[in-house]
């Protein structure tokens, strides 16, 4: 039995002892090329700073939001159905299809976005100069370096497809049409997106609406904007609902009320003109017009409740915003900074030398030698 344990464990050590040579035969492939990574990293100095005094800065504003509190079991609503006396009605469930976790799916949508295009807005270096956000997107923000220089394939071949394109195409701007968006009109509501984001805690509820612009002021305007705009759309729709219960039972309501005045009128004309007669049937004629009077009433009664039930309702429909930190210009850029700019591209150039060096020529070399003996076979 120990004969069978050590020969179990000599096959670790072997592993081990070439994982050692493997680690010294890298470094010293990296040490015989270290001349070569001293030039990259010099050269990767070089293209980081540029990159860096290139890339425009970006600021992010921000604005955070506390959850409405649910109104479980009707709210306030059931209180006042308590008072008229109905307790047993219900106006419905208080589920609500536009939940807090939903609150990132509109501020993304594509309406929303549109919406916010023709938003004035101003710079922090020419306060005076009003404009609108796709006005600002075109003519103050500017590309980084890297994105420019990817980006000159795509212009090269949309300059060659201007050519078959006529005067009209080229210079008449088309209105902004959501089911069919234009080349140009797609990617700013992509931009956009990227842009605008609104996060929830899924644990709280707390809502995070955070907009990246190259100018503070504008950030800051676009926050502001982006939650007035989300507050209008989650109102508009939860009163609309409302609205419209309330607009069905004030037809209700007349409709009722018609009924139950034309039953309080047959019953006055009958009774008045059979006030003196004491027949039977009479009486039962009159005691059945009663009956139906009172069932009137009845339901008049229950539908004026509900009524009055759908008329609160509308206004406790609105949702309450709890602005916990509102939007203010930011000082400080975010994103990548410079320094952090230049160690990465100095670290991703060096890695890829240093890929090269240990992999790449090996690779290559055995790619060149199979290539050579399979032309040796063919002859």
């Amino acid at each position: 039995m120990t004969e069978n344990k050590e020969y179990k464990n000599v096959p670790q050590y072997q592993e081990e002892d070439e994982m050692e040579i493997d680690l010294m035969e890298y470094a010293r492939k990296l040490w015989a090329a270290r001349k070569l990574l001293f030039k990259v990293a010099g050269i990767a100095v070089i293209v980081g700073f540029i990159i860096a005094l290139t890339t425009p800065k970006q600021y992010t504003a921000s604005v955070t939001l506390a959850p409405e509190p649910s109104k479980a079991g009707g709210g306030g609503l059931s209180g006042i159905a308590s008072m008229l006396g109905v307790g047993g009605l219900s106006m419905g469930s208080d589920a609500d299809a536009l939940n807090v976790q939903l609150y990132p799916n509109i501020v993304s949508s594509t309406p929303f976005i549109l919406d916010l295009m023709d938003t004035p807005v101003k710079t922090i270096d020419e306060e005076q100069s009003d404009t609108t956000l796709v006005g600002y997107l075109k003519e103050y923000t500017s590309s980084s370096l890297m994105s420019t220089v990817m980006s000159l394939p795509f212009k090269a071949i949309g300059g060659v497809m201007s050519l078959f394109k006529s005067e009209e195409e080229e210079t008449g701007e088309k209105a902004i049409n959501p089911f069919h968006l234009t080349n140009e009109q797609s990617k700013t509501v992509q931009g956009l997106k990227k842009m605008i984001v609104a996060n929830v805690d899924k644990k709280t509820g707390v809502t995070t609406v955070s907009v990246t612009m190259q100018d503070p002021l504008v950030a800051a305007i676009m926050t502001d904007t982006v939650v007035v705009k989300l507050q209008e759309h989650i109102t508009k729709y939860r009163v609309s609902k409302a609205e419209d219960d309330c607009k069905y039972w004030e037809e209700l309501y007349q409709q009722r009320q018609k009924e139950y005045y034309e039953a309080q009128e047959k019953y006055a004309k009958y009774s008045d003109a059979n006030n003196n007669v004491i027949l039977q049937s009479v009486r039962i004629e009159q005691e059945r017009l009663q009956n139906d009077m009172n069932l009137a009433l009845q339901v008049y009664s229950n539908v004026a409740a509900q009524l009055q039930m759908a008329r609160a309702k509308v206004q406790e429909a609105k949702p309450v915003f709890a602005v916990v930190e509102p939007a203010s210009v930011p000082l400080q850029a975010s994103g990548t900074s410079r320094m952090m700019t230049l160690v990465g591209t100095v670290f991703l150039f060096v890695a890829a030398a240093a890929a090269w060096v240990l992999f790449g020529q090996d690779f290559l070399k055995k790619v060149k030698e199979g290539l050579s003996e399979s032309k040796e076979e063919n002859k």
